[in-house]
């Protein structure tokens, strides 16, 4: 055998078969990558293969919730146009892989590709398929789950997969037939999309952030002239402005500007009669971070007056 196991994600990478499949076109191939690669255009992934090089910075965040609310999963998946991120078999897809990492709680991406659906395929198959039956290289990004045995999950998906939010909650008792309880979850998803806080609660906050903001009030207030004997105290009050700015619960709820979000959750707990925590959540935003494809329509007409 003429190939190492690097060579085998080599190729894996490079085609986004699976691993016995790259591992059998080496070994056919004695180790050669090119040929390999021909190998497996030949038994079925030529089209995934072919479009590795290409550029995957459009797609959609998708989003999926057991019955009982007490698993939630998100996942950023990615094609090369917004038409196709936008597309059925698209959405499709972005769904099934959602629901895939509800049901499965996989490591991490390779171990939800490698991951059998109910119909036997792999996370890894299911996206080959679509890559060939769609046309455009696909890529799977990133995900977050969340399990709480005394939870509740909510999502939000806004423009159509464009953001994610995904929520958990701890309540004192099973609401997940509570259709109000589920509103108020589903407002609050909608208010982190919209306002976008960093953490839930002022104590998450890591004190280097909270230092380093310190400083910089400090900073300014003496460059605004104020007395040094002032400037600790209006720090203080600044620095609680901040926190009330970047902590969930601390935020003006926007649907309702007059209470806090953490008042909301407060007062929808003695509404219901049980104790409600907002424990977590987590923002996707669709290529986020990514290089993203420079169309030029000059150098489209002339590669196609050029064929």
């Amino acid at each position: 055998m003429a190939f190492t196991a690097k060579d085998v994600a080599r190729l894996r990478e490079i085609t986004g078969a699976g691993m016995m499949d790259c591992k059998k076109a080496l070994t056919h191939t004695d180790g050669d990558m090119d040929k390999a690669t021909e190998y497996l255009r030949e038994i079925g992934v030529s089209v995934a293969a072919k479009k590795a090089g290409r550029i995957a910075s459009e797609g959609a965040v998708a989003a999926a919730v057991s019955a009982d609310k007490k698993v939630g999963a998100l996942v950023e998946v990615n094609c090369e146009s917004d038409f196709v991120g936008k597309s059925e078999p698209f959405t499709e897809l972005c769904a099934a892989i959602a629901k895939q990492i509800a049901k499965t709680n996989p490591a991490d991406c390779d171990a939800l590709l490698d991951t059998k659906t109910d119909g036997g395929e792999t996370v890894r198959d299911l996206i080959n398929n679509a890559t060939v039956k769609i046309g455009e290289k696909l890529s799977l990004r990133r995900f977050v789950r969340f399990e709480n045995k005394n939870g509740y999950q909510e999502f939000y998906i806004h423009m159509g997969g464009k953001i994610g939010v995904l929520l958990e909650f701890e309540t004192g008792k099973d609401l997940s037939a509570n259709a109000e309880f589920g509103a108020v979850c589903h407002d609050i998803a909608m208010h982190i999309a919209a306002i976008a806080p960093k953490y839930v609660y002022e104590s998450e906050v890591p004190a280097a952030e909270a230092e380093r903001e310190m400083g910089i009030l400090r900073a300014q207030a003496l460059n605004e002239g104020k007395p040094e004997a002032v400037v600790e105290k209006m720090i203080q009050g600044r620095i609680r402005k901040y926190f009330n700015e970047i902590c969930l619960i601390k935020q003006e709820f926007v649907k309702d500007p007059s209470v806090t979000v953490g008042k909301l959750v407060e007062d929808t707990a003695k509404k219901l009669g049980t104790d409600v925590k907002i424990v977590r959540f987590e923002k996707l935003i669709m290529g986020e971070g990514l290089e993203k494809k420079n169309d030029n329509l000059a150098e489209e007409v002339a590669k196609m007056q050029n064929k």
